[in-house]
């Protein structure tokens, strides 16, 4: 039985220190390492992490607008996030130093807004973990080609 509701998360880990690594979960910042992520601001913000700033993304096959519902900077940031006609919820972000950087606690909070979105929320369910792992992997690759 598919879920209409789903509450994931998961970790990361990034070699940079928190007050470094936050940017890369920013909208502007996420375009450095997320193939596709163009992130579209009806008004162009200052800081594109204050509370209340409202963009609109078109990757991975899905149009979504999100809004940025809280901010600490260096630590934390939360979304919310729709994609019209299929789910909705919310996508936290928190970051915490490790020894070798940062560990990254990923959460989404979804709800399906149809038989269609229920099926897209179970595969993304399904394959959360490697997603993260993805995450990983390209800013991996992204922090490599910076050195």
């Amino acid at each position: 039985m598919s879920a209409v509701h789903r509450r994931l998360t998961g970790t990361l880990e990034v070699a940079l220190p928190p007050a470094e690594a936050f940017r890369l979960f920013t909208p502007r910042g996420e375009e450095d390492w997320v193939d596709g992520w163009r992130p579209h601001f009806p008004s162009d913000p200052v800081d594109d992490t204050e509370p209340g700033t409202v963009f609109e993304t078109h990757a991975h096959g899905d149009d979504a607008t999100w809004v940025v519902i809280a901010r600490e900077a260096g630590r934390r940031i939360s979304y919310a996030r729709v994609t019209p006609g299929t789910r909705a919820g919310t996508v936290s972000v928190e970051l915490e130093p490790t020894v070798g950087g940062s560990r990254v606690t990923v959460g989404y909070e979804m709800t399906a807004l149809s038989d269609q979105g229920r099926a897209e929320l179970d595969s993304f369910a399904e394959a959360y973990p490697d997603f993260l792992r993805s995450w990983e992997t390209a800013i991996e690759a992204w922090l490599a080609a910076q050195r």
